[in-house]
């Protein structure tokens, strides 16, 4: 600052230095901008004598400039203090990162008095610096004050500096602070619509062989124990290997999947294990693994009875020592890691011809738990078919509320091979094909279109089809009508007889709809 004489100097020194550190004193990590920046104005009103101050805030999504605190202003004039950039002194100042010195406010056009709180005495001076990060400018900070020499502007020039950049600090921290916690508040919420969402209660099933697995999801996620799901293609052993990690202790950390048929044999290891710079041609980086993806958290490793024989070594030492190494390095790497692993393959048969290691088969069968094929718990179909048809509506946009009972005859007599996922593809198409908010037995795939109950044998492809048809109609009417045959022929638009003949041929039973 500028050179003083004596005690003044001195005083002022020592004001300047003592609000300074009262002004750092305020800032406090996770501290509320609401609550530091009037202190502040109010420690700068006490120490340097000012006769007006205020903080301005620039939103860049309405691009206006606000005060966000002052001194010396009531609420009116601070609701006044509204700029653009480039407009008046404040908004020249944000504009261009600059700071602005008048040492007259009454000579100087520049200075619009916004606020209309300063008066139209000469000598009062208006100081006005950016509040900058390192990449924006954020704001202002400024000053009215009546000065008898130009070279205390100059000083107090310099300390408004000084404090802008405190405040700069105090709004970074802020903003960090406050991103952090959000992203916190984000990760625990989609944590608990993961845990939500796989939950066991999630997984559609009602029959007895079905609450017999659940039973043993709830033992096995008490525990740490590695898994061993067994299961047809489709069946939904993924969900299992969810319910378990999302019911354990291990819910809010990693769930990483690896399908061990996905990859080529040399490419298996090096994304389970990660692998080191130069360990092979087009290694280029270090490169983390599936299995340090995990720690902490579970591994799924389906279709486990794929692997090679060498990275069935690695996955024993895995989960014998909790350690591993990179491909291409000595570097030992340990890990906490549960493993679920998956199959829809006989691994004993295996094992037998030499294509999978006994030993890790009897690592892996700690916890056994097999998931029934959709063939044999067909009582669960309905509620699977609502799930799906609402899910599929949704998505579709079509709007489809239900299913026709010739239809659900269909699906309950098919053996599904495809287990539950081709149901879910079976229902997808339907939704996409259905009209009136209902799916008809003809919106099926034909796969599902064997209508050996309503046709004779001797049919032809075509009659085939139109009899389903026919017959769908007739059960729905006979539905709608409450087994009334006069008013479900006359829906139909044919005479009592015409439907009477129809019942006949498919032998339907009509005192079950009455």
């Amino acid at each position: 600052m500028n050179e003083c004489l004596g005690d003044e100097c001195r005083e002022k020194h020592t004001k300047n230095l003592s609000l300074l550190l009262r002004i750092s004193s305020a800032i406090t990590p996770g501290g509320d901008l609401k609550e530091f920046l009037p202190k502040l104005m109010e420690y700068m009103g006490d120490s340097l004598n000012i006769i007006r101050g205020m903080v301005t805030i620039f939103n860049r999504k309405t691009s206006n400039i606000t005060v966000s605190s002052s001194f010396g202003m009531t609420e009116e004039e601070e609701s006044r203090g509204v700029y653009q950039l480039g407009e008046g002194i404040t908004g020249k100042v944000v504009e261009t990162g600059e700071s602005i010195v008048i040492p007259d406010i009454t000579s100087d056009k520049r200075f619009l008095n916004r606020t209309g709180s300063s008066g139209k005495d000469s000598k009062i001076a208006f100081i006005c610096v950016p509040v900058k990060t390192n990449t924006e400018v954020i704001g202002s900070l400024s000053i009215d004050k009546e000065y008898l020499q130009r070279k205390y502007i100059d000083d107090d020039l310099k300390l408004l500096t000084i404090i802008a950049t405190m405040i700069s600090r105090a709004v970074q921290l802020h903003q960090a602070i406050h991103e952090e916690q959000t992203l916190s508040e984000e990760n625990n919420r989609l944590h608990a619509k993961l845990i939500k969402k796989y939950s066991p209660k999630n997984i559609i099933g009602n029959s007895g062989i079905m609450q017999s697995m659940f039973e043993l999801i709830e033992k096995i996620s008490k525990t740490n124990s590695t898994a061993l799901i067994f299961g047809e293609s489709g069946a939904g052993k993924e969900l299992v290997a969810q319910a378990i990690h999302y019911s354990s202790d291990r819910a809010t950390k990693p769930f990483v999947t690896f399908n061990c048929a996905a990859l080529p044999e040399n490419l298996i290891e090096s994304e389970l294990f990660g692998h080191g710079k130069g360990s092979f041609t087009g290694a280029i980086a270090d490169k983390q693994g599936k299995f340090q993806a995990a720690d902490g958290g579970s591994i799924f490793l389906d279709e486990v009875g794929e692997l090679t024989l060498n990275a069935q070594s690695k996955l024993l030492r895995v989960l014998q020592e909790r350690e591993f190494e990179k491909v291409g390095t000595n570097e030992q790497i340990k890990v906490d890691v549960r493993v679920i692993a998956a199959t829809n393959r006989d691994l004993l048969q295996l094992v037998d011809e030499g294509t999978f290691r006994l030993d890790l088969y009897y690592r892996l069968n700690v916890f056994p738990i097999t998931v029934p094929p959709l063939r044999d718990r067909k009582t669960d179909i309905p509620m699977l078919v609502d799930m799906f048809i609402k899910k599929y509506s949704e998505l579709s946009k079509n709007r489809v509320t239900r299913i026709s009972t010739p239809a659900i005859d269909l699906l309950m007599s098919y053996h599904w091979p495809g287990n539950v996922r081709e149901l879910e593809n079976c229902i997808e198409r339907a939704v996409i094909l259905a009209d009136e908010e209902v799916i008809h037995s003809y919106h099926l795939p034909p796969s599902l279109q064997t209508i050996s109950k309503v046709a004779p044998t001797d049919s032809g492809k075509l009659q085939k089809h139109l009899d389903l048809v026919e017959y769908e109609f007739i059960i729905e009417e006979l539905k709608r009508t409450s087994g009334r045959i006069k008013d479900a022929a006359k829906n139909l638009g044919i005479t009592y007889r015409q439907f009477g003949l129809r019942i006949e041929k498919y032998g339907i039973d009509v005192e079950m709809f009455k």
